[in-house]
C-alpha cells in the first residue's frame, strides 16, 4: 500500500478500478471545478469512479494556461486526445 494519499479513477479495464495521487486529482478537480462547477464526488469516488484518464490529461494541460483560458484548453485536449 502506498504512503501517498489517493484519489480513485477510471480506468480502461472495467473489472478493476485505480488510483492517483490527490496532487493529481486536485489539480484536475480545480480546473473542473472552475469550468463546470462542483462535484465533489468525482474526487471522492461516488461519481462514475472518478477522473478518466482522459479528462486527468485534458484538465492537466489546461492548467498549464491562464485561468481564462482552462475552458478552451481543457476542449482543445479533448478533441485532440486518442487514448
Amino acid at each position: 500500500m502506498s504512503d501517498v494519499p489517493q484519489h480513485p479513477i477510471q480506468t480502461h479495464t472495467r473489472h478493476r478500478s485505480g488510483k492517483a495521487p490527490q496532487a493529481v486529482t486536485l489539480k484536475a478537480y480545480e480546473i473542473y471545478r472552475h469550468i463546470y462547477g462542483e462535484q465533489k464526488a468525482l474526487i471522492e469516488g461516488g461519481c462514475r469512479g472518478g477522473f478518466s484518464t482522459g479528462e486527468l490529461i485534458a484538465f492537466l494541460y489546461a492548467s498549464s494556461f491562464p485561468k481564462s483560458e482552462w475552458a478552451a484548453r481543457a476542449q482543445q485536449a479533448f478533441r485532440g486526445l486518442e487514448i
